[in-house]
């Protein structure tokens, strides 16, 4: 695996070099996609990216853990976790860029 990691920087700057915005605006658009996309997900919307994926919002219950190293027993509180379904478009695009 690769040590890069792809940021908002780098976003901005694609936008800039392939639609032609200036970077302040590029900057800008790639800020407003990723408030929406979260600000939907805060709210409990299903996220889809049509041949990238789909973020969604699970609530878990609580449960009882266990500690590895002493065995002991922790209550795990309810929590809402962010989990992302990769399309199959990208699931195969991932597959074949491992085989090169």
């Amino acid at each position: 695996m690769s040590d890069k990691t792809l940021t908002r920087m780098d976003l901005s700057e694609a936008v800039f070099r392939e639609v032609g915005l200036s970077r302040n605006e590029s900057s800008q658009l790639v800020e407003s996609v990723l408030d929406h996309m979260s600000d939907a997900l805060v709210a409990g919307e299903t996220v889809k990216i049509s041949s990238f994926g789909t973020f969604s919002v699970r609530d878990k219950a609580a449960r009882v853990g266990r500690n590895p190293k002493t065995g002991e027993e922790v209550p795990i509180h309810p929590r809402r976790v962010l989990t992302f379904r990769p399309s199959h478009l990208m699931k195969d695009r991932v597959a074949t860029g491992n085989s090169k």
